[in-house]
Formats: structure tokens, sequence, C-alpha cells
């Protein structure tokens, strides 16, 4: 999962998203971009940015996350009020994990910035996978919970296909029940729900008005979580995707074929500069601790991407932190607000 820990916005960002005229934040050249909103009552913002010749635009998840954290604030109080139902999400943690207590106290926190319903349960490391399957029976029943999210991983003694699957597939915020991936990769068919860190990638690549159609796409991973589901949403969008694996012979070659790269392996600064196509668009879900001395923390983040060397020739990359990762914490509150919106009827 991508991690939920981002800076907060600068000065400077928030004003060029309020703004509705190009804003000089330098002495170097302005790039435009337009940044959507899906909200029907909200203009399109038009942003200025930064940026030299031999400089990326900067993709800023934390930005436009926040934007959309406000939408669905509006949304969920008019729900409240026309229909008195508040959208209800229930998140199951095993075990200790320093870095799931994390994601879950960040999604407890946005639950309760927009107004959705928190409830969670803390099972110990040893509990048995009957005892969380029970407490997903309990809440597929629960008409107060709209959204069921079991942080992962389980326990290694736990079958973690076993416990998604349980799972009702119209409370599936994460997007991970079997029939939902299944309806993301059929034409014609839609699933209930998609998951939230590869849907939170489209989505910014949308707001940024970025061109998919047509596009040459390359996704770095395959896994369920990401790799896999954000190849198929491209394929929705009419891009020509490939994959790259571990067991890709030539990745480099391959993506620097590509116009849109969506890395999601897990390997520190892995894509370098050789990689990338001049003008690419870069998805970074990487989210990698290495060792620096100079942090008070010993470590710093790092996403798949070098960074420094991929903002020379890149158009646009999303950083790390504060890219993907609050994406994946709004699009899961706006799964939660649509599955309640489905359930209770209301549009």
């Amino acid at each position: 999962m991508s991690s939920s820990i981002f800076n907060p916005p600068s000065s400077t960002t928030a004003l060029l998203l309020r703004s509705r005229h190009p804003v000089l934040v330098g002495p170097t050249s302005l790039r435009f971009l337009t940044v959507r909103s899906s909200s029907p009552s909200s203009r399109v913002l038009s942003v200025a940015a930064s940026a030299t010749e031999e400089s990326a635009m900067v993709i800023d998840g934390k930005a436009v996350a926040k934007q959309i954290r406000e939408e669905i604030a509006v949304e969920v109080s008019k729900m409240k009020e026309a229909v008195g139902v508040i959208p209800g999400l229930a998140v199951i943690l095993v075990g200790d994990r320093k870095d799931s207590a994390t994601y879950v106290r960040n999604k407890k926190k946005a639950c309760e910035s927009v107004g959705i319903n928190s409830l969670e349960v803390n099972l110990p490391e040893d509990s048995t996978e009957e005892e969380v399957l029970n407490y997903i029976s309990g809440y597929n029943d629960d008409p107060a919970v709209h959204g069921i999210l079991v942080q992962l991983p389980l326990p290694s003694h736990m079958n973690e296909q076993n416990v998604l699957n349980a799972v009702r597939i119209e409370k599936d915020v994460d997007g991970f029940h079997p029939l939902n991936i299944g309806r993301l990769a059929m034409r014609g068919r839609d699933p209930l729900f998609v998951p939230c860190t590869p849907k939170g990638c489209i989505e910014l690549l949308h707001r940024y008005d970025i061109s998919i159609k047509g596009k040459r796409a390359v996704v770095i991973g395959r896994s369920n979580i990401v790799g896999m589901p954000a190849a198929l949403l491209l394929q929705r969008e009419d891009a020509t995707v490939s994959v790259v694996h571990s067991r890709t012979s030539n990745p480099e070659e391959i993506t620097r074929q590509a116009d849109i790269i969506i890395s999601a392996v897990g390997q520190p600064n892995m894509v370098r500069k050789s990689w990338i196509k001049p003008g690419a668009v870069i998805i970074d879900v990487g989210i990698n601790p290495v060792d620096d001395p100079s942090s008070s923390r010993g470590y710093k983040l790092v996403g798949d991407v070098c960074y420094e060397e991929a903002i020379q020739v890149a158009s646009a990359i999303t950083p790390v932190p504060g890219g993907v990762g609050p994406m994946t914490i709004a699009m899961l509150l706006q799964n939660t607000l649509s599955s309640a919106k489905r359930i209770h009827g209301f549009e």
C-alpha cells in the first residue's frame, strides 16, 4: 500500500491552486497546467508553476487530495441533510506494525475531516482468521457501515484472499474483491469500486489535464494492489499499455518508449534518467526508506524513480512523499461516499 505520510502544502502551492490567474513564483519561466475538479459546482483551476527548461512540472498530490476532500465534505453534508445518512467506514487492523498503525490513524483523521464516520477494530497479532472473518461478517450486516477496509499486510498465518473475499462486494471500498477486479478487466463492465492507489494515479492525470488516450504507457510492477489494476485503468483510457516486471529482460528499453510511466515496484531509485523518454509523465507510487544520517529519523523516503535525474528529462512528475500517497486516502473517502450513495439511492 502507498504511504499516507506526506508534508503539508506550501503557501505557494495553496496560492497557485486558489488563483484564477498566472502567478509568478520565481525568475524562471512559467508552465501552465489545468487542474480539473470532478465536482460540477467547482470551476476548472488554472495553475501556473515555475519550471526551468530542464525541470519537470511537480504534480502536487497533496494539494489535489485536499481539493477532493473539500468536495467530499460538501457531498457528505448534503447527504446528511437530505436523507439523514452519514457514510461509515470500518477499518480492521491486525497486529502492531507501526506503518499499518500510521496508515489507519491517517485514514481515521481523513474521515473526520470530511464528516465520514470511522469505526476501527485493532486485533492482536495472534488473532485467528475466524475472528477477523467474524468482524467482517458483522460489518457486512451493519447498515451504518458502507465501506470495509482490512489493513494489509495480514499476519502470515492468515489467508489474505479468504479474508478479502469475505468483504461484501457492495462494501469493498478497497476494490480488491475478485468480482470488482474482474469487472475492471472486462470491456463493457464497470466495477463497483476501483482500487484506491491506481485510481488516485489516474485522477492526478485527469486533474492535471494530461492526455492518456492514444499514449504509450508503461506500468512497472504487476501487483494485485497497484500494478495490475493501474494497467487495466490505463487500457480503459485507451492507452497502449506495457507491463514491466521482475522477469522482463529489457525493462530500460521498454520504459524509455513510454509517454506515461507508473512505477509501483518498491525499489528505491530504480528508474534512472536513461530509462525516461524526454517529455514523459511520471507517476511514482513507490515509497521506500533509505538511510540518511542527516535526517533526525536516520532515513528519508524516496520513490522508485530517481527524482533528481527524472526532473531533468520528464515533463511532469509526482514527488515522494506528497504525490500519490495523499491521493490514495482521498480515493478511499471517495469510494466510501459512493458506496453510501449507491446503497441509499442518493444522487
